[in-house]
């Protein structure tokens, strides 16, 4: 018991969740003729807790590129430092940190499956090789642009209300011009799947991409025993109006104060300036005076939510547009949950992909944080005496989840602000504006930017995303 006691105190590996004994794992200790043991590190016994920090994410690797541009295996960080070290490589991208061979090698690369989790808010990916997981994470796609887009339709409206004649212009909408067209926002989630696919593969010699699809029926959704006809005929069949519908759906009473004299109105669950829509699962039938006192706050009722379909248009084109695109492979999710529940993983979108890209039993790597910074970001400022805003013309050089170098540090930039001359960056956990000319960008985050989960506040030089 003292000795296992003694073995605990050095113990390096040592698990807080489990309440089993550590015992070493060195072979040589069982030996009478060894007194000691050099290195020494005691592992836990337990199966469990050895494939718990497995998956824990403790794997970092380097992106290598040979000398030719062929994409190779990545490599580990301290391999990496040596060649640099030596001048043998040289840095292509910290974002995430990748190499490119000075010399010549023989370019041998393993078979490696990309797994895609597609969904309408997160996207998991993961890429496997038959021993290892090289690269996993997830993508969180951008839900704001139907936002950006009235708030553009609002400032072109404005402009054109100034001019004082504009030519009339017919047949200029993109979805008479050309068939397949999808809403931006859709067509901006299917866009982001196609580069996040382009962008892995401009860093892993991908031999086999696999992407979960789906294809979801919106009118099943609603009515499980809908058949035949009925697909035509929808829910308001036989009515004059969308009104008219509602009103007789609710057997003209009031769904606040239950009563059924009075003028009726319709009210919108979800308003419309939420993003709530016409449906008549969005619309009640209330009293014109419980209208206005619900509006007015006076009164407070809790309806019932609608259930969204806005992921079904997204869900039903990935197969289609993306798959297609790309030329790649495609399966279902009762096929990964199926797997998924076999390995006894949690409900996450990386281990999804891990499960796509037929992951079993290989370690896994760190989880990258994947992001998509817009571009060129469109933003408010008002003059001089706090009134008139107007939009910002010019595009300042530092923009947000840019690397910018201060102080022989990098940090991540939150954006400008006073006409472009001082940049916000995040140090020591606080808000920091710092001039222009005291930075140095370092690289742009443009597009999708991949970082590690519990992003530190600053990065030492030379030191990638991925070893963070």
């Amino acid at each position: 018991m003292r000795t296992q006691q003694q073995l605990g105190r050095r113990n390096t590996c040592t698990p807080t969740n489990t309440s089993l004994v550590c015992s070493s794992v060195i072979m040589s200790l069982n030996k009478e003729e060894t007194l000691s043991e050099h290195n020494l590190k005691t592992f836990p016994n337990n199966l469990e807790e050895n494939q718990h920090q497995q998956a824990g994410g403790f794997k970092a690797k380097v992106f290598v590129i040979a000398k030719s541009g062929k994409i190779l295996m990545p490599c580990k960080p301290a391999k990496a430092r040596h060649l640099l070290r030596d001048n043998k490589v040289e840095v292509v991208s910290c974002k995430p940190f990748t190499i490119q061979l000075k010399f010549d090698c023989e370019e041998q690369t393993q078979p490696v499956t990309l797994g895609i989790d597609s969904g309408y808010k997160l996207v998991g990916f993961s890429a496997t090789s038959k021993k290892e997981e090289l690269m996993s994470g997830e993508l969180r796609l951008r839900t704001n642009v139907s936002k950006k887009l009235e708030e553009r339709r609002m400032y072109r409206r404005n402009k054109r209300n100034k001019l004082w004649y504009r030519e009339p212009r017919f047949l200029n909408r993109v979805s008479s011009k050309k068939g397949g067209w999808l809403v931006p926002s859709v067509q901006h989630k299917v866009d982001t799947h196609i580069r996040l696919v382009k962008k892995i593969r401009s860093l892993l010699p991908i031999t086999r991409t696999v992407i979960e699809v789906a294809k979801f029926d919106t009118q099943k959704l609603q009515n499980v025993d809908i058949q035949g006809v009925e697909y035509q005929e929808g829910q308001m069949s036989g009515y004059d109006n969308l009104r008219a519908f509602v009103l007789h759906r609710d057997n003209y009473t009031c769904q606040i104060c239950k009563k059924r004299d009075g003028i009726l109105q319709t009210h919108h669950i979800i308003q419309r300036k939420d993003g709530g829509s016409n449906r008549p699962d969005n619309l009640v039938t209330v009293h014109e005076k419980c209208h206005k006192d619900f509006h007015s706050g006076k009164i407070k009722h809790a309806f019932t939510k609608p259930k969204s379909f806005k992921q079904t248009p997204l869900m039903n084109n990935i197969r289609k547009c993306v798959v297609d695109k790309l030329v790649c492979d495609y399966t279902y999710g009762y096929i990964t949950k199926r797997k998924r529940l076999e390995l006894g993983l949690d409900k996450t979108h990386f281990n999804d992909a891990f499960v796509i890209s037929d992951g079993v039993n290989q370690v896994r790597s760190k989880v990258f944080d994947v992001i998509v910074s817009r571009r060129n970001n469109r933003c408010l400022q008002l003059n001089r005496k706090g009134f008139a805003p107007s939009i910002r013309k010019q595009r300042y050089n530092v923009q947000p989840n840019d690397v910018v170098k201060f102080d022989d540090k990098n940090y991540l930039s939150k954006g400008s602000h006073n006409k472009g001359s001082r940049v916000i960056i995040e140090f020591n956990g606080k808000s920091k504006s710092v001039s222009i000319k005291k930075l140095e960008v370092k690289s742009y985050g443009k597009g999708i930017v991949l970082s590690t989960r519990q992003f530190p506040t600053h990065l030492k030089e030379g030191v990638s995303l991925a070893q963070t």
